[in-house]
């Protein structure tokens, strides 16, 4: 059996190893756009703030063994009848790869936003290894001093603390009302405080417009914005890198994602996709979504792998857990806010709570800030928010919750958990817990 996968994404990846690991004889082929297979794109930030030293320690695995890989190589095009997709190297040489079963692990790619002056030199989008030695080189080979963040979701929060760790001062820039936009604003505020304390400009609101080179500055502009700069940097989210689909005539859906059904199979016969290009099954909407997530691609490659020699698994679906680190804080959700909850038809109700991580008699205790979304007629669990210092466990608090929401249980219900306890750790009732009484007992006001 030939197979071939068009990306060296996580997804494409992870595809790939588990048709090695289902069935070792097979002849497995990745075609990777750039020289860097399963380097963590999550991880860039950090080496750009200098905390990984070497970009070499990205890298997932460096063996490969008995799968071809072509590095910088592109997919040109795809014939699903023939059964063929013609691909192109770097010096513009093409040949044909015949298959019995394809994957499109394309990923994702960059939105480039409305603002003339993108082209400038010291304005860089990042996104690829290729992205973040082009910022170090010019960090280096510069005299910057100030950088300017366009983008205040997961990756403008993570490169503002890189860039002030390496010591320029900086700027964040969003066009939402507060940083992080993905969760309630009440914890966004949170941020931005803890962001203007360690000498973060914050610009909330605000759209930029302009990015004019004025002899060694770059000046970013927008309404009454007039901000100087010697490194802008873009970090306005992502869209599915999918053109090959389209341009094949395979379907896409939400937000121009490949359609996929629960198998990880396209509209075309023989063909999947996974990771960053295609939709995801949400368990709580039950529904596909477009939710662009390492961790879902590795889960959705290694299904598509499966399924690619003869397996019959399904992608289980997501509830859209992520966390971030900014400086001293840990900002964390999963499933639905109250917003979110309430257009997908449930009677949402969410209540804050407090609770100290671990007993507070024993040093270094740190309090979270929990917020529970449930369903006021069924206590149906909906969703989650954390907000605490980046050493209380914040990652695996919410992974509680995650854990809830995948099997549908009640927010009272996870009074049931037999969660862990020693003070230097914890507390008999855990903070998930404490929040599913506040909650519990705040819902039937």
């Amino acid at each position: 059996m030939r197979l071939v996968v068009v990306g060296g994404t996580d997804a494409g990846i992870a595809a790939a190893l588990r048709t090695r690991e289902v069935e070792p004889n097979v002849a497995a082929t990745v075609v990777l756009a750039d020289a860097y297979p399963n380097y963590s794109i999550c991880g860039l930030p950090f080496y750009l703030s200098g905390e990984v030293d070497d970009w070499h320690r990205l890298a997932h695995r460096t063996e490969f063994d008995g799968i071809d890989l072509l590095a910088n190589h592109h997919a040109r095009s795809l014939d699903t009848t023939e059964h063929t997709v013609e691909i192109v190297d770097a010096a513009g040489k093409s040949r044909t790869l015949t298959y019995d079963r394809l994957l499109m692990a394309t990923g994702a790619e960059p939105v480039a936003p409305a603002i003339a002056g993108v082209q400038h030199p010291g304005v860089f989008f990042l996104h690829t290894m290729d992205d973040s030695f082009a910022i170090d080189g010019y960090l280096r080979e510069t005299e910057c001093r100030k950088a300017t963040i366009i983008g205040s979701g997961y990756i403008g929060l993570e490169m503002a603390d890189a860039l002030t760790f390496r010591g320029l001062a900086v700027s964040l820039i969003g066009r939402s009302a507060s940083p992080l936009p993905t969760v309630d604003p009440r914890f966004g505020s949170l941020v931005e405080e803890e962001l203007r304390r360690h000498g973060v400009r914050v610009l909330n609101a605000t759209e930029v417009t302009s990015i004019d080179r004025v002899r060694r500055e770059l000046v970013v502009s927008g309404g009454d914005l007039r901000e100087a700069s010697d490194l802008v940097i873009i970090a306005s989210g992502v869209r599915p890198s999918s053109a090959l689909a389209t341009a094949t005539g395979i379907r896409v859906g939400v937000a121009g994602a490949i359609s996929v059904d629960r198998f990880m199979r396209t509209s075309a016969r023989d063909v999947f996709a996974a990771g960053d290009c295609a939709e995801t099954w949400h368990r709580v909407l039950e529904r596909n979504v477009y939710l662009p997530l390492g961790t879902t691609a590795h889960k959705q490659g290694r299904v598509a792998g499966e399924n690619m020699v003869g397996g019959t698994r399904t992608f289980s679906g997501c509830v859209g857990t992520q966390v971030v680190k900014v400086f001293d804080l840990a900002i964390a959700r999963t499933g639905l806010r109250d917003d979110e909850a309430r257009r997908a038809g449930f009677d949402p109700i969410t209540i804050e709570s407090t609770a100290w991580d671990h007993k507070a008699y024993y040093p270094g205790a740190h309090e979270l800030r929990i917020r529970v979304t449930g369903d006021r007629l069924s206590g149906r669990l909906l969703g989650a928010q954390i907000i605490g210092d980046w050493r209380a466990q914040v990652a695996k608090r919410i992974d509680v919750f995650a854990t809830g929401l995948f099997h549908k249980m009640g927010v009272d219900e996870l009074n049931d958990l037999d969660l862990s306890y020693t003070p230097p750790l914890g507390n008999p009732w855990d903070p998930v817990q404490v929040a599913a009484q506040a909650w519990s007992a705040g819902s039937r006001i």
